[in-house]
């Protein structure tokens, strides 16, 4: 069995396709899951979303005692802040793409000093939904070579 991927969606993105559109655009959460689904091919994956924090240290704990092949992970508001999700994602041995739909280096002050980049492998901001099905067939194209 291939181990799967994780797509691990912080808070307030199950509000994607609602919240402010003009950043974010109008596709929801669900349509993103299923471009994700798409772009794994026959990977599986574990596709989800916390508006908590401790659940989504929980899921890095999961993804690394399953163990995962690889995280892809937007964790919204949480990168700006969370050090627990940062020292979750130390732990993790495998490939981390940190991901954002908007370009967070173009926004607010508040948003440019992303925690989760320092341990990310690499970073994907500002391709909108795209982000994800890129990010999922990057991360697969990866662990192939690493086969």
């Amino acid at each position: 069995m291939t181990n799967p991927i994780y797509v691990l969606n912080g808070p307030n993105l199950n509000r994607l396709g609602k919240r402010e559109p003009e950043i974010y655009g109008t596709t929801t959460l669900a349509e993103i899951e299923q471009m994700c689904r798409k772009a794994a091919g026959a990977r599986p994956v574990e596709f989800r979303q916390t508006n908590a924090e401790y659940q989504m240290v929980d899921w890095i704990h999961e993804a690394i005692d399953a163990p995962a092949a690889g995280i892809v992970i937007n964790p919204a508001g949480h990168t700006f802040t969370s050090v627990p999700i940062m020292d979750a994602l130390k732990m993790f041995a495998g490939p981390i793409f940190e991901l954002h739909i908007s370009n967070i280096h173009r926004r607010e002050a508040v948003y440019h000093n992303s925690l989760m980049s320092k341990v990310a492998t690499a970073v994907i901001a500002g391709l909108g939904p795209d982000g994800y099905p890129t990010a999922v067939e990057a991360m697969a194209r990866l662990l192939e070579k690493k086969k």
